[in-house]
């Protein structure tokens, strides 16, 4: 009995110094806890931002009418794969873009910039356009996204605008071109995309508003991009 009483009461001074000390120690100011929230909540940003998902904002009408000027997109950073920004290079593969993916991408001509257009040729692929007809491998694709603002035109004659190739897409890059094609700075004038600098795969609208016309486009909001 005498050690069972010992041991209970060796228990009870232990609950007593850890209250003591509980006591004792100083409680995190406001300003801490919300400057820790704030950092937590930075570190995830930046996280989504570099690896999942990030926004973009569309300046011209390239794309048009698959895009309007004004509309706010996600693009899918996750897609095909893990892209190191620091190194420019992508160091995990999930898959490649295919044909008909929206994509963004470092322009090749000035790193500094972003652009977005539509996958036409993958790697290996040989691509030719003859009177603003797009042909892959020697067959005619099915062109529904492509819109032409001065007319399809059997006798467009304008290179590399109307008539371009046939070119071989290189290993490890893509052709790309806007679906405004008659107003699309694109693949046929500046080349193809390296693999490692595409961004990702853009897939909704989460904004769009036009200032000059009727300001927010509601019936925008939330639709694919297909």
């Amino acid at each position: 009995m005498t050690k069972v009483r010992g041991g209970v009461a060796a228990g009870a001074r232990e609950r007593e110094q850890a209250v003591a000390a509980e006591a004792g120690a100083k409680p995190k100011s406001t300003f801490r806890e919300y400057a820790e929230a704030l950092a937590v909540a930075f570190v995830l940003a930046l996280f989504i931002r570099t690896f999942i998902v990030q926004a973009f904002k569309i300046p011209s009408g390239s794309m048009l009418p698959t895009l309007q000027i004004g509309d706010h997109i996600l693009v899918n950073k996750f897609r095909y794969g893990i892209r190191l920004p620091l190194l420019g290079e992508r160091v995990v593969k999930f898959a490649d873009p295919r044909r008909g993916d929206i994509i963004v991408f470092v322009y090749p001509v000035d790193p500094h910039k972003d652009f977005i257009k539509r996958v036409i040729g993958e790697p290996g692929d040989t691509v030719e356009i003859r009177h603003k007809q797009i042909y892959v491998n020697d067959q005619k694709i099915d062109d529904p996204y492509g819109h032409f603002v001065d007319g399809p035109g059997d006798q467009s004659r304008l290179m590399p605008r109307d008539n371009y190739g046939p070119v071989t897409v290189p290993p490890d890059k893509v052709f790309v071109m806007g679906d405004n094609r008659d107003r699309s700075y694109d693949s046929r004038f500046w080349g193809f995309v390296p693999l490692d600098d595409v961004k990702g795969k853009a897939f909704v609208i989460y904004w769009s508003w036009d200032g000059e016309d009727r300001w927010v486009r509601w019936e925008r909001i939330g639709g694919l991009i297909h």
